[in-house]
């Protein structure tokens, strides 16, 4: 190892302070012989020299020149490896697999002296309020779970370039537009105001599967949505990541955080969705307090954001059929009855359908997505269709969504012990007469269980036995048990004004 200019001024002062040669050698970090050396030198630090010769016989020295340079000069970024395994197959037994290292040195060493230019990066300064960036990852390494399940999703990641504001929402999809426009309207909400420019990768995974068309329509709302807010909407070149750096780089760290605050809280098992977002929105609260000097520095420069919320999801109509279903992204939700035949206006978002009738808000319905098996997905609530159900209880054992209308795992092995033990009008009868009372009590899952468990035990519970175990949750049942005292009406004679007698008029 060579000696450090250190080095050598700590050795002299040691000697020159009258301190022996092997203390201020020890001192100084150096051997008695180098000590020696320097003494010999005058205290003066001579450089090693480079040297000029081989210690040993180059091994490619005969196909160099001939062979590998002409196919790096074609071909720049072939690889050592792939390299190395060409010339085993030329020259078979000449390169062993222990000259790989030698070889990637020379190829290395020749890249720097002959080799083509490598990408020029430019660093940026970033002026505060000018942009803002959007960019969806996924939080790998960890399996979250919600309500027992585990949770597929991915993040939605907004960032200040400037001062490193930072929102994340969960979502529940792909790389859609809903999934776009709506984590970063609510960003600009909560931050409270908007950057003049906004820029996004090329989200390839929500514009990939769409015709021209379909494509032009998503990126003429995308502009749009950023006109709302006064921001010139942008896209990085595809595949060139390091444009969106500003996000792209902060991805790492805030994934780094997230798992390492799971780990702290001992369990990535949450019961809602709720919560988890809860959570994730708790990290990212973090991470903006670290940023709190900048944030307060760049907010007055953002603009003001308009007084109405911008177009945050898509929109698509559909018509409800004969058994009081619609159809939406090949997936299979119900609605009440009584809209049959109507046309719905559905605002689609990542999570959730809001369906619309004549301009009014009807309901909110969660949005499903087909599983890693990309089967169908069907979203059935039996309160929908129950009153017509009651009418014809025999059609719940042919029926084409009849696994997803039971709400939940006990009432389909409710079905199934009723089928295999009663003919099929009657476990028909049974269960959708259940299913009619849990609808009224609302108390599908509890009635489910204690009605899962009596057939476990060998019981049938008859319909009114059901009625009886809800009677005390029952609302009329439990006026009429009030205890009424009915008062005389004499008494009320007490609450009248006092009345004066008067004279009879006489007549004569």
């Amino acid at each position: 190892m060579a000696v450090t200019e250190q080095q050598v001024r700590v050795y002299m002062s040691q000697r020159r302070s009258g301190k022996k040669q092997t203390t201020a050698a020890a001192e100084a970090g150096v051997s008695e012989r180098t000590a020696r050396r320097l003494e010999g030198r005058g205290g003066r630090r001579v450089p090693p020299g480079h040297r000029q010769w081989r210690t040993r016989s180059d091994p490619f020295a005969q196909v160099w020149e001939s062979e590998v340079v002409g196919e790096l000069e074609r071909h720049p970024d072939l690889s050592a490896v792939v390299l190395l395994e060409w010339l085993q197959e030329r020259h078979p037994g000449a390169y062993p697999d222990a000259l790989l290292r030698t070889l990637q040195r020379r190829i290395k060493a020749w890249r720097a002296r002959c080799g083509p230019d490598k990408e020029v990066m430019f660093p940026q300064v970033h002026e505060p309020g000018l942009r803002g960036l959007s960019d969806f990852t996924v939080l790998d390494g960890v399996e979250v779970q919600v309500a027992g399940e585990v949770l597929t999703h991915r993040l939605y990641h907004f960032r200040l370039a400037y001062s490193g504001w930072c929102h994340v929402r969960v979502v529940l999809g792909g790389e859609s537009y809903p999934a776009l426009a709506e984590g970063l309207t609510e960003a600009l909400e909560r931050l409270g105001g908007a950057p003049a420019e906004h820029r996004t990768d090329s989200l390839s995974a929500a514009f990939a599967n769409l015709d021209p068309d379909a494509r032009a329509d998503l990126t003429e709302r995308y502009r749009a949505l950023c006109e709302h807010y006064g921001m010139r909407a942008t896209r990085n070149n595809r595949g060139r990541s390091h444009e969106n750096g500003s996000i792209e780089a902060a991805h790492t760290p805030l994934k780094r955080r997230l798992r390492q605050r799971l780990a702290l809280r001992g369990s990535a098992q949450f019961d809602t969705l709720a919560d988890y977002r809860a959570f994730v929105e708790g990290v990212t609260v973090g991470i903006n307090r670290r940023n709190a000097a900048r944030i307060a520095a760049e907010r007055p420069t953002l603009q003001v954001l308009p007084c109405q919320r911008g177009v945050d999801y898509s929109e698509a109509v559909v018509r409800v059929t004969s058994s009081s279903t619609i159809t939406l992204r090949k997936e299979l939700y119900s609605v009440p009855a009584r809209l049959i035949g109507e046309s719905l206006r559905v605002h689609i978002y990542d999570d959730r359908l809001v369906l619309h009738h004549g301009g009014q808000e009807l309901l909110t319905l969660p949005r499903v997505r087909p599983g890693p098996d990309r089967r169908r997905c069907r979203r059935i609530d039996y309160r929908h269709v129950i009153a017509w159900l009651v009418r014809k209880p025999r059609a719940l054992a042919g029926l084409a969504f009849r696994d997803e209308l039971l709400p939940g795992a006990d009432w389909r092995a409710i079905y199934q012990r009723l089928s295999a033990e009663l003919d099929t009008a009657e476990a028909c009868k049974r269960v959708v007469a259940a299913l009619a009372l849990a609808a009224e009590h609302d108390c599908a899952e509890a009635l489910g269980a204690d009605y899962l468990a009596a057939l476990e035990r060998g019981h049938r519970p008859s319909l009114p036995e059901l009625q009886a175990r809800l009677a005390p949750t029952s609302p009329r049942d439990a006026v009429a048990s009030l205890n009424v005292t009915q008062h005389r009406l004499a008494d009320y004679d007490a609450l009248l004004p006092t009345r004066q007698p008067t004279e009879e008029p006489c007549h004569g």
